[in-house]
């Protein structure tokens, strides 16, 4: 049995590699244009994989639930999982297609996605082995907008998952992803399925695009709006926004709000009340108590992609939850592994052990935040950031 299973959205990525070019998205995607490429790298993805087997390297015991189509692309993940021992946990489906991602790099942007999200549409709450989950300590799911069944009939199916998995005792964690705005999944009403899905869920751990895009529209499209020339929107995030967002997602019900900011770095928020956490219950519950912080990101010099830097760095924080080290260590472990994700095209091959890790942590500048306002405290002893309603009591 293992220590933490993580269970939902699996995909097959295929990543080509671009040539620095130094043009403009413009210039480069001209149509009836050929665009010379470098070689192209297939991986398994989504958080099933790019988060479960990121916590295996970390040193976790872990196991992948999942569901694929019985065809090629499913047999090539299934190929690459038995590396690792993960393919148990996968159901295979005759007739139903293995869900894909073609993911578009081109130097110097933020990644583009071409998804198609095959067998994950039809998982249910009954494709989760129970009798196997109520044996580990933690329960990770990841990117129900991108699983039709999941955010259906106001997320009814998911919340079945969480409710069951809390009934057992379970401590739970859950990841997003951004929904196409013209899709079912863009149309659901976030809101309402988090209403009723947050209160099972112990640890919730968006992005704040999707944060914003579910529980703040009108932030998200200032956002959006603010972007230049196509670059990475986070480019123009104020951190002041923040601490609206996780007021709203702890009173919607979550224990810890997770609000990952890409390159500006990690934001949490925890709630007054932790009891009930289940089996992997912080170390020091107190300490996680009514937490407010902000955690800046590590510089790195050469960016290649951040294809699944977000689950990675769910993973180190999962990682260091798990080894019991305290919230503020979580959150940097996090962006440490984060940052050796986008080092690499794919999101696996970067990742280093606990060990390497924690040494790479010791030395490696941060990417330095400005902040307006007094909101925001800069604690130099904990290099941090604290938020006015750290640790009221």
């Amino acid at each position: 049995m293992s220590d933490i299973v993580v269970a939902g959205h699996i995909c097959f990525d295929v990543i080509p590699g671009f040539r620095k070019q130094g043009k403009t998205m413009e210039e480069l995607f001209v149509p009836g244009k050929l665009i010379n490429m470098d070689g192209c790298k297939c991986s398994t993805g989504g958080p099933v994989s790019n988060t479960g087997i990121a916590l295996a390297i970390l040193g976790q015991d872990v196991s992948l639930m999942g569901k694929i189509g019985n065809d090629m692309f499913g047999n090539a993940m299934l190929d690459l999982l038995k590396k690792g021992g993960f393919e148990k946990g996968m159901i295979k489906v005759d007739g139903e297609n293995t869900s894909y991602t073609v993911v578009i790099v081109p130097p110097g942007y933020d990644r583009i996605f071409l998804h198609h999200t095959g067998a994950n549409d039809t998982f249910v709450a009954d494709d989760i082995d129970y009798d196997f989950v109520k044996q580990a300590k933690l329960f990770h799911f990841g990117y129900p907008p991108l699983m039709k069944k999941m955010y259906e009939n106001d997320g009814r199916e998911l919340v079945e998952i969480f409710k069951r998995v809390k009934a057992l005792g379970v401590t739970t964690s859950l990841d997003m992803s951004l929904p196409d705005a013209n899709s079912d999944s863009g149309k659901a009403d976030w809101e309402k399925i988090l209403s009723n899905l947050l209160p099972y869920v112990d640890i919730y751990m968006p992005s704040v695009e999707e944060t914003m895009y579910m529980i703040a529209r009108d932030e998200f499209v200032k956002l959006n709006n603010a972007a230049v020339g196509g670059h990475d929107i986070l480019d123009a995030l104020d951190l002041n926004v923040l601490p609206e967002l996780g007021d709203k997602l702890i009173k919607l019900g979550a224990k810890v709000a997770v609000i990952k900011c890409g390159v500006r770095g990690y934001y949490v928020r925890t709630a007054r009340d932790l009891s009930g956490f289940g089996k992997a219950k912080p170390a020091d519950i107190a300490d996680w108590t009514n937490r407010e912080l902000h955690e800046e990101s590590f510089h790195v010099e050469h960016v290649a992609a951040a294809t699944g830097s977000g689950d990675s760095s769910i993973a180190g924080f999962l990682a260091a939850f798990m080894n019991g080290e305290t919230l503020e260590e979580c959150m940097k472990v996090a962006c440490a592994v984060g940052g050796e994700n986008v080092q690499v095209f794919d999101a696996l091959s970067g990742i280093k052990s606990w060990d390497e890790t924690k040494n790479l942590m010791k030395d490696w500048p941060k990417n330095k935040t400005v902040v307006s306002g007094d909101y925001w405290q800069y604690d130099a002893a904990k290099k941090n950031w604290r938020g006015r309603k750290d640790g009221e009591r």
